[in-house]
Parts: structure tokens; C-alpha cells; sequence
């Protein structure tokens, strides 16, 4: 599913009613009543039952007042809440306020003082206070009357997203309405799928409003909400006569002293991926520990650093080892002595293969290797926010609040594909694509996860699966995996056993593809 932002849904609006000669009264119209055929689908027959409907004066408001006018035209009981004067509301916003019933009852805020005393009687509240244009933090009476509509324990519908949500990062401007169903018009804003925007969006709805296929194209969107049908279209093709040659070959470099669960936990990502074959290159002494726990994978023991890390003495034998291999995993439990760095950033720079850098070796990668490696050298980093201020500079706190540009920067000032992780994980491409995951839940947020992630990817990109579609199938379906066993119980699973249950989720994609 695309998403898109503010801006590009306001050049869809205005090409729509410019080139294409779709009124915004007409848009506004099809909003409107998509917004109440979606609150009968949810909440049942609304005649004789009361309604409280809050509207700004933008255009959502005038959204909300179609709102108004299709639950009275149904038999609802609607009293509108007014929070600017009626002669201030100008446009279509205006027109259809004018084309409320008479008999709706109409009550005017405007100040703190006029909410004080405000107790909402009513089975429903339709919340179109504020719209995709808010860019600042909310207060005076629209703070207040967030306050009322969040204390009044009834379902609260959000007209195009909830008042207060920053439409672009899912950041609150301040007060924000807490939703349990969001009916949003043309595409999703990508707010209303990044945190914390999430906890507030309920049930989200897309309403078609008449924006037309050539419009979207026209605007050239590249964000993706990455559902179950994105994710099943990338998945890899599989012959039926295929064997373990044709699905490809992972190496990863992995694993140090006291970290050996690391690399033994990418190892079954990599495996689970449905690649062919998987070899880990280890270091010589703790050889046995990786023989002993990855039994479907090779082993490919090297000096290293007196034998219990990896060094850039073995470059020449790693670089040997990699001839040949689709896809590398660079990270997992390697450790950050500087004989390792050094090996790491060689690898990163020089490597021909396809490769995914996690964990350690993000920590002691250095940024000059990025700028001066090849063009051409596929490289998917897999930062958590810590890690993503530590490359960007940037404080965790601004990386959380504006994630998508921070990926989608990074990705194209480097040439890399980013997987920004955390709740609602991003995927950037260096070309603009972008994505935001779907699937997943807090239970895990727990140690080992994103070891088994690294390893899938690569498993999937050595199926020669695209490194962004790679990225994005790789997350959903590890978060996926986190899902089922959710379902049992939501936390306390292991990152193993989320790596046990990947199949899981390829035969449900297989249904869907």
C-alpha cells in the first residue's frame, strides 16, 4: 500500500481539481461519506442514537460537516461542536457548513472557558478538528477539547487522521485525539503508520475519494506500507526442480568470545530464509561451538585474533572464502578490537558480494569506507536508532522523530540500502524508495532479534531476491514470525524461536502471491 505525506497528498488534491476537474467539493463529498459508510460498517446503525461532531475550520472541518450532514440525513442525533467563528470558515468548508439541517444543533467554542463546563452525552464523537496542515504544538481551546473527546470513554472516529498527529512522522503536536478508528482519504499519510502515531490511529481505513490512477503516478510515490500483499510480491521465485545450488549461497563473518549466539542466530535466519547453503567463517578456537549448534551450516575457521576473533590479518582468506557467495553478513557478535575494525572496513570497501553490516560491525565501521567504496557494491546497513545517531550524529531523540528522512537521507547520501529498526521499522533505498513495516509487536524487543534479521536478508538477497524488496519481505516476515507466537503469548519468545516459525510465514505468503 503507498503512503504518501502532507505535501504530496496536497499536489494530489490540487491536480485532481486543477487537470482533472474534480471539484474539492466533490472530494470533499466522496470523503464524507466514505467516513460514515465505514463508521455503519464498524459501529452498526447510528438512527436515534447521539453523535458529537468537532470541527476546525479547514477543510477537514468541512470533511466533518458532510460527516454531520450523512448521520442526520441516517436518523442520527448530530450536535456539532463549532471551535472558530461561522464567518471565518471560508471555501468548500464553508458551503458545506451552510448546507447543515436546521435542526442540527449547533454549539459555537472558542474560548477555554466555553469547554470547562463540556460533558458529551453521545454514543459517538467524530473528531475533524485539525487536518494534515498542523505544524505546530496545539493549545488554547483545541488542547481542551482533545482533553474532553479523550475522557469520554465512547468509540471517537478521526476524520483524515486525529487531530494533533504530525501527518509526516507520526510525532504528536502536543495534545493529540486518541482514535479508535481513522478514516483516512486518497492514501495513508505515513504518520499514521510510524509511532506513536499508531497508538492513536486505531482502525485504519483508505477512502477513495476520486483521486484517478494517472494522478498517483503523476506524483511519483515512492513510500510503501509494507501489508502482507506488498511482502508476498516480493517474494523469491522458486523453481519446482530447484535444489540447493539454484537458492544461493550466505557467508557470514560473525562471532567473537563471549558472542558466539550471534553469529549461531544469524546462521538460522540465513538458514530459515530458504537459502541453499550457508557457511560461517569463525574464529579457529571457538570453531567447535558453531560445528556443535549449527548443524545444516559449514564452517570456515580462520586465525584471527589469537583465535577467539576475527582480524584483518584474515582478509586475504575471508576475501577467498566470499568468492563465489551471493550475499555476505558482516557483524553478528564480532567484537570492536581494532584488528577487527580493520577487517571489517577492507570487507565493507573492497568485497564485490552483495552484503548486509549489522551489529558490531556498525559500531566500528568508519564513514570514509562508505564514501570510498564502489558505486556498484550492494551494502544493506541495519541500524537500530542508537546505532543510526552514532553514523548520522544525530541524537536518538531526533532520529525517533523524523525517522523516514533520517533512513532516506542516510541511504542516499551513501549509496546503501538503510533498515532503520525499532516499532514500525523503515527501509530506505539510495533511489528514494521507502518503506515502513507492518508486522511485529513488543515482544521483540529482546536480545538476538536483529541477529536472526541480518541473516535473512542475506538469505533472501543470495536468492537474488532485489536488496530493497529483500529488506522490506525480510522484515515483515521476521515480524510476522513475532506475531504468531504472540498469539500464545505476548512476550518471552525467543529470537530462536522466531526464526522456527519463518516457514510459517512463507507458506502464508505463498497463499497470497
Amino acid at each position: 500500500m503507498k503512503i504518501c505525506s502532507a505535501a504530496q497528498m496536497r499536489f494530489l488534491d490540487q491536480t485532481t481539481i486543477n487537470e482533472k476537474h474534480v471539484s474539492g467539493l466533490e472530494l470533499m463529498e466522496n470523503a464524507g461519506k466514505g467516513t460514515v459508510d465505514l463508521m455503519l460498517e464498524y459501529y452498526g446503525d447510528c438512527k436515534g442514537r447521539p453523535v458529537a461532531v468537532f470541527v476546525g475550520s479547514g477543510n477537514n472541518g468541512g470533511d466533518g460537516c458532510v460527516v454531520a450532514r450523512y448521520l442526520h440525513d441516517l436518523g442520527a442525533e448530530v450536535q456539532l461542536f463549532l471551535l472558530t467563528p461561522p464567518e471565518k470558515i471560508s471555501g468548500d468548508a464553508a458551503v458545506n457548513l451552510s448546507r447543515l439541517a436546521e435542526d442540527i444543533s449547533v454549539t459555537t467554542l472558542l474560548d477555554e472557558k466555553s469547554v470547562s463546563n463540556l460533558a458529551l452525552h453521545c454514543d459517538f464523537i467524530v473528531d475533524a478538528l485539525l487536518g494534515t496542515g498542523l505544524t505546530r504544538d496545539v493549545g488554547g481551546v483545541f488542547a481542551r477539547v482533545i482533553e474532553v473527546i479523550n475522557n469520554t470513554p465512547v468509540p471517537v472516529v478521526a476524520v483524515d487522521l486525529p487531530s494533533g498527529l504530525n501527518a509526516d512522522s507520526g510525532v504528536l503536536w502536543g495534545a493529540c485525539v486518541k482514535a479508535d478508528l481513522t478514516v483516512t482519504y486518497g492514501l495513508a499519510k505515513s504518520g499514521l503508520v510510524q509511532y506513536p502515531g499508531v497508538d492513536y490511529v486505531g482502525w485504519l481505513e483508505v477512502v477513495d475519494i476520486g483521486i484517478p490512477p494517472s494522478v498517483v503516478d503523476q506524483a511519483d510515490i515512492k513510500a510503501l506500507y509494507v501489508l502482507e500483499e506488498v511482502a508476498a510480491d516480493f517474494m523469491p521465485r522458486r523453481e519446482n526442480m530447484g535444489h540447493k545450488g539454484d537458492h544461493g549461497h550466505v557467508l557470514l563473518l560473525a562471532g567473537s568470545r563471549g558472542k558466539t549466539g550471534a553469529a549461531v542466530l544469524a546462521c538460522d535466519g540465513a538458514l530459515r530464509s530458504g537459502a541453499g547453503l550457508v557457511t560461517l567463517c569463525v574464529p579457529e578456537k571457538l570453531n567447535t561451538i558453531f560445528e556443535i549448534h549449527c548443524l545444516e551450516a559449514m564452517t570456515h575457521p580462520v586465525a584471527g585474533l589469537a583465535g577467539y576473533a576475527l582480524a584483518n590479518s584474515d582478509y586475504a582468506e575471508v576475501a577467498k572464502v566470499a568468492s563465489g557467495k551471493r550475499c555476505l553478513v558482516v557483524g553478528p557478535g564480532l567484537g570492536t578490537a581494532p584488528e577487527t575494525a580493520a577487517l571489517v572496513n577492507q570487507v565493507v570497501k573492497n568485497c564485490s558480494q552483495p552484503m548486509v553490516v549489522d551489529a558490531d560491525a556498525l559500531t566500528i565501521l568508519e564513514l570514509a569506507t562508505l564514501a570510498t567504496r564502489g558505486s556498484d557494491l550492494i551494502r544493506i546497513m541495519t541500524p537500530h536508532p542508537g546505532e543510526m545517531s552514532r553514523l548520522t550524529g544525530l541524537s536518538t531523540i531526533e532520529v525517533q522523530k523524523d525517522r523516514l528522512q533520517v533512513a532516506a537521507a542516510f541511504a542516499k547520501e551513501y549509496g546503501v540500502v538503510v533498515v532503520l529498526k525499532g516499532a514500525a521499522t523503515v527501509i530506505a533505498a539510495p533511489d528514494g524508495r521507502i518503506a515502513v513495516n507492518s508486522s511485529g509487536n513488543h515482544g521483540m524487543g529482546t536480545g538476538g532479534m536483529g541477529d536472526v534479521l541480518a541473516g535473512l536478508i542475506a538469505g533472501l538477497v543470495a536468492q537474488q531476491v532485489e536488496p530493497f524488496q529483500a529488506a522490506c519481505l525480510a522484515v515483515y516476515a521476521h515480524g510476522r514470525a513475532g506475531d504468531f507466537l504472540a498469539e500464545t503469548g505476548p512476550y518471552g519468545y525467543l529470537a530462536s524461536e522466531v526464526a522456527s516459525v519463518l516457514p510459517q510465514v512463507w507458506g502464508e505468503l505463498q497463499l497470497v502471491s
